[in-house]
């Protein structure tokens, strides 16, 4: 396993990277109505997941725990948020698997990544 130098290391913060990008790409097709509504808040908690991974890995162990439990409460609205986009049509059939197949992919690394800091009690 390579050694852990940065948050930029961290698979949850890549695929969470992955996710907030893939996000932007969707909403650029969003009606123009929703430019400020639901395109807004889906990028608002894509560009939080990364970002609280990122911030919590600066800090002691419970500090990067409540952060990663900030991130994963960011990925549940996103999920919601996402769900929603799909019943509106905003997002294709086409594009849909691929964003719940990343946004569960994002779900299970970041809880992996809370459990091994819970588990060990240690920084990364």
């Amino acid at each position: 396993m390579a050694k852990i130098t940065s948050f930029r290391d961290l698979v949850a913060w890549q695929k969470s990277m992955d996710l907030a990008n893939m996000i932007y790409d969707l909403t650029d097709g969003f009606p123009t109505r929703e430019h400020f509504g639901l395109a807004h808040q889906l990028r608002k908690a894509a560009v939080s997941i990364p970002s609280n991974i990122a911030e919590g890995s600066r800090r002691r162990t419970a500090g990067y725990i409540h952060h990663l439990f900030m991130a994963l409460d960011s990925h549940a609205e996103l999920d919601t948020q996402c769900e929603l986009s799909a019943r509106r049509r905003f997002i294709s059939g086409a594009d849909n698997k691929p964003l719940e197949d990343l946004v569960a992919e994002v779900d299970r690394v970041t809880h992996g990544l809370l459990r091994s800091l819970d588990s060990k009690g240690d920084l990364i």
